[in-house]
């Protein structure tokens, strides 16, 4: 069972790792690279010459895009040991799993890790003003962690009891609130914050169902190959 998980992951997360280490960075990179920009003082809104939405950006560096994506890989093997773990037990329980189904499980995924922690701590930009680093950490964790048990009472609770609690699970760290900065300021426009959060959630979107998809197909795959070897 070990073995079989450790392949399912390593599979599924170096190859949809792969393809969003390249999706971030065709959509995401270029909208960081500009907020850098302003984070720097090179650009400056508001002032009294209007400055052009589309300046000058640095190429492609094979050294930090390299390793972007090899980072981006090794995160998301990570995500796949913790999907797949997730699947065995769900499995046990009686669900499916195979490509088809892991989307529902990729889908879930990026509800825990993407959708309710940016609900209220949406993703950010280089630049903008922020609450303390470790503060933020400590909400996204509790929040992800709360909205994973959340939806697994929804998914495996057989009563209305497991039911409300996934729904206090989902709305609890929303009601107490993340931590805020004492006041907002920063260099970085309004549109380009909004517009990484919009491709960081979408392409958050995205890594999950394939991640979600690769894991159920090579899960399902072990299982067939221990069959036959048996």
């Amino acid at each position: 069972m070990t073995s079989r998980i450790l392949i399912s992951a390593l599979f599924a997360g170096a190859l949809a790792g792969a393809i969003i280490g390249l999706l971030q960075l065709i959509f995401v990179q270029p909208v960081l690279l500009h907020a850098e920009l302003y984070e720097s003082g090179e650009l400056v809104h508001f002032g009294a010459d209007p400055v052009s939405a589309h300046p000058a950006l640095p190429g492609f560096d094979l050294m930090r895009d390299g390793l972007s994506v090899i980072f981006t890989m090794l995160t998301y093997t990570g995500y796949a040991l913790i999907l797949v773990a997730a699947m065995s037990f769900g499995e046990d329980r009686g669900a499916r799993i195979d490509g088809r189904w892991g989307i529902l499980w990729g889908v879930a995924g990026f509800v825990a890790f993407h959708l309710a922690p940016g609900f209220t701590l949406a993703p950010e930009v280089p630049g903008v003003a922020a609450a303390d680093v470790a503060l933020r950490q400590i909400w996204w964790f509790a929040t992800a962690i709360s909205a994973c048990v959340a939806l697994w009472l929804l998914a495996f609770g057989s009563n209305w009891a497991a039911w409300g609690a996934a729904a206090l699970l989902l709305a609890a760290p929303h009601l107490i609130g993340a931590p805020e900065p004492e006041s907002f300021t920063g260099p970085v426009p309004t549109e380009i914050g909004a517009l990484f959060a919009a491709r960081a959630l979408g392409i958050g979107l995205v890594a999950w169902v394939l991640l979600g998809s690769f894991a159920g197909y090579f899960w399902q795959r072990e299982a067939e190959h221990a069959t036959q070897t048996v």
